[in-house]
């Protein structure tokens, strides 16, 4: 299970939005909104969690960047423990053990009341929104009217992966941090060093990332091997397991559900080249046949919005066509 971004304290988004930010409060021009932008697992969230530690009174750690603070210190633990009265997180509630689609005006109703308080604990009263993208039209009615009337002490964050979604008027009352898309080269870096991969496994779970550390280092924190043996398994087993396939694509959503998706179909890939190279002279063609055909399903499905749980369902049908063949 992937790290949630309040829990992350070792990694640093961005250090210069880190240093405007810092600068911005240091000078007393703190702005009350603050739109931080970025594809989808580029760190926004983590970079409002370390923002709002330091805003509700955390001990800086320089150790762990511009914004950071330790995971033991008392402020760290509330927001860890989802407990800090000076917080609040707006996101998607699940219900059922399903995510809801949006978040509904009854949850961004909960800004005015929260921010009509004073601070309990803290200098300021902070609230996350993760993501603003996923409000429907009346939360963001909602959500304006605080933007409209900034609270006093209050300080908001607003993460959003596509801002020019946002109606103009949230924009225009936010202060604009963008985070850059991670290169490959730090990228790799970071696995290594937080995970301790080996090069190869390193370069590979950086490559497949798409410029997102936190899909990055789930990809590599032990997760390549067993895409890799589950790969492996459904080209060289039997029959595909229905439940166990359906479960696999349910963890397709967002940057870190395209990185596992890319990185099953990847070796998925790989494992039919060995197939195809491993089998008898008649059954080759085959499988050298199915690869051809795969290796165009990715980019052939990001090209014209196919669902990745589709894709995944006819390259496995694919695979087990191709192995009644081979019979």
């Amino acid at each position: 299970m992937s790290e949630h971004p309040r829990d992350r304290f070792d990694l640093i988004p961005d250090a210069a939005a880190e240093e405007a930010f810092l600068d911005a409060l240091g000078r007393g021009r703190l702005h009350h909104a603050w739109l931080v932008c970025g594809v989808e697992g580029s760190g926004k969230a983590t970079f409002a969690y370390r923002a709002a530690r330091r805003l509700l009174g955390a001990a800086p750690d320089p150790t762990r960047g511009p914004l950071g603070a330790a995971p033991h210190d008392p402020v760290s633990r509330l927001v860890s423990a989802q407990a800090h009265p000076d917080l609040l997180v707006l996101e998607r509630l699940v219900e059922g053990g399903k995510t809801k689609k949006s978040i509904s005006v009854e949850q961004a109703r909960d800004l005015p009341e929260f921010f009509a308080k004073s601070p309990s604990q803290a200098p300021h009263r902070v609230a996350i929104i993760d993501t603003a993208d996923d409000m429907n039209v009346n939360a963001a009615n909602a959500l304006l009217k605080i933007l409209e009337e900034p609270p006093e002490s209050g300080v908001l964050f607003l993460i959003t992966h596509a801002p020019g979604r946002l109606l103009a008027t949230i924009r225009s009352r936010c202060r604009r941090l963008s985070l850059p898309v991670w290169s490959l080269d730090r990228l790799e870096t970071l696995v290594r060093n937080r995970t301790g991969a080996d090069p190869e496994n390193a370069r590979l779970a950086a490559e497949m990332a798409s410029g997102s550390p936190g899909a990055a280092l789930t990809l590599a924190s032990g997760t390549m091997q067993e895409v890799d043996a589950l790969a492996r398994n459904w080209v060289m087993g039997a029959a595909v397991d229905r439940a166990e396939q359906m479960a696999v694509a349910d963890t397709f959503r967002g940057a870190e559900g395209q990185a596992r998706f890319e990185a099953l179909m990847d070796r998925i890939l790989a494992a039919v080249k060995m197939r195809a190279l491993e089998a008898p002279a008649g059954q080759g063609a085959l499988w050298a046949e199915l690869w051809s055909r795969l290796s165009e399903l990715p980019d052939r499905a990001a090209a014209i919005n196919l669902d990745k749980a589709d894709v995944l369902a006819g390259a496995l049908a694919d695979i087990a066509r191709t192995k009644a063949l081979s019979r």
